[in-house]
């Protein structure tokens, strides 16, 4: 992994600690309205995703794979925890001026849990969530080892934020995400990827 990506996975990691503090400074004040809070409701939510990878193993040959996302989360308890899935899907064409491609699916599941931090300026509630996924990636190109498509682990860690429009619909303002795939390179066999959402949320 690259410096670069180094460096974009350290303000990665640097934005989920500001967001954990400022969760914690709201936490009282969501305590003392969730009495009065409406009971939490199952979500599907159909992002545009990119991913930030890089090729060969041990070098910067960055580039990315645009897709799409698609994530149901229920909840399991009334305090803000949910069971998530996700699945994400991307492709990159002609990497580093090549004809080589690559298509990479992942498949995790895991806890999330939620968090309300207000209002944004203008009145819309907004809501913040944090997950860790674990699961299996897929992944089919040049890229992967033998040139055959390969199934390995995969773990999804990180979060987001929601304004909510109506009872029924909220706009994902951003999800980031550390994505780890185990994919054979024949070097390493570790991916770490920066994963970029942006959506809509339908409740019900």
């Amino acid at each position: 992994m690259g410096d670069g990506m180094m460096q974009k996975l350290a303000l990665l990691f640097a934005i989920a600690a500001a967001c954990a503090t400022m969760a914690a400074a709201q936490g009282g004040a969501a305590q003392s309205t969730a009495a009065s809070s409406p009971p939490l409701r199952g979500e599907l939510a159909l992002d545009y995703s990119y991913v930030h990878t890089n090729a060969p193993p041990g070098g910067c040959t960055c580039f990315g794979l645009n897709g799409g996302s698609a994530t149901f989360a229920w909840p399991v308890r009334a305090r803000g925890f949910a069971l998530a899935g996700d699945v994400t899907a991307g492709h990159a064409g002609s990497i580093g001026g090549t004809r080589s491609t690559l298509t990479l699916s992942t498949y995790t599941a895991g806890p999330r849990y939620l968090l309300k931090l207000g209002r944004k300026e203008g009145g819309s509630p907004l809501v913040s969530f944090g997950e860790v996924l674990v699961g299996a990636a897929y992944a089919s190109g040049p890229l992967v080892l033998g040139q055959k498509p390969g199934v390995a682990f995969a773990t999804n860690i990180g979060g987001g934020v929601d304004e909510v429009l109506s009872p029924r619909l909220s706009f994902r303002l951003v999800e980031a995400t550390y994505l780890l795939t185990a994919v054979n390179n024949g070097v390493n066999q570790r991916q770490n990827n920066l994963r970029l959402s942006a959506g809509i949320v339908m409740h019900f």
